[in-house]
């Protein structure tokens, strides 16, 4: 099997495309937040490899293709921001307050979590960029010396996580105002939170978020890097 399938690009793509739309046709069924589609599909992917005992390398032989599309997605970006100009224009102090409390708040509990643990540079560098969006996160790891596998893991189980728990938490703490749930959504749990459903307002605030996010954390990750 590991022969067949190493021979073919396509295994990787196909299987990732594959178990994504199961997790799609998941979330569409139960309407829960924890059916997220990407955890679905990770899920659904480590048991394909254990079951018929196939290697890391073989399926990221294909899947790798998948991963040529970040650049652009991320460059894309640039389409909401200038879309959204007018609401950045009419709330600037609540849309740059909120995303550098958010931004500050990732690097300082990093900062902080990584002294209480014994992390070195290599391993507080590579956790860095958990909040923002993978192709920025991976450009700036492998910059500043971290280890970039690491760091997708790491990004992607916040953005899950942020998919997840963004209503419950906000409901929790009575946060109402859709300007302050896609910001606070899009500056923690960056493309992945967002992409859980959301109002127009909402959506708009969290995918400008998520652009002003990654600036901003690029210039912030080059100051705490030095701190450790």
């Amino acid at each position: 099997m590991n022969e067949i399938l190493s021979q073919s690009i396509f295994f990787g793509i196909a299987i990732t495309l594959v178990t994504y739309e199961i997790g799609l046709w998941i979330k569409q069924k139960t309407g829960k937040a924890i059916a997220n589609p990407l955890l679905i599909s990770v899920i659904l992917i480590v048991a394909v490899l254990l079951l018929f005992h196939i290697d890391y390398e073989t399926y990221a032989n294909g899947a790798q293709y998948i991963s040529i599309f970040l650049t652009p997605a991320t460059v894309s970006l640039a389409v909401p921001l200038y879309r959204q100009l007018e609401l950045l224009k009419t709330y600037p102090k609540a849309i740059f307050g909120g995303i550098i409390a958010g931004v500050l708040t990732a690097m300082v509990s990093v900062f902080a979590l990584s002294l209480m643990f014994g992390l070195n540079h290599e391993q507080y560098v590579t956790l860095l960029p958990k909040s923002i969006t993978t192709a920025i996160g991976m450009g700036i790891s492998e910059k500043m010396g971290g280890i970039v596998t690491i760091t997708v893991v790491v990004i992607i189980v916040t953005g899950i996580l942020g998919n997840i728990l963004a209503d419950t938490i906000c409901h929790l703490c009575k946060i109402e105002d859709p300007i302050a749930k896609g910001l606070a959504i899009g500056t923690s749990a960056h493309a992945l939170g967002t992409a859980q459903g959301m109002g127009e307002i909402k959506g708009a605030m969290s995918s400008l978020s998520i652009v002003v996010c990654g600036i901003l954390t690029v210039i912030s990750v080059s100051i705490f890097a030095n701190f450790i």
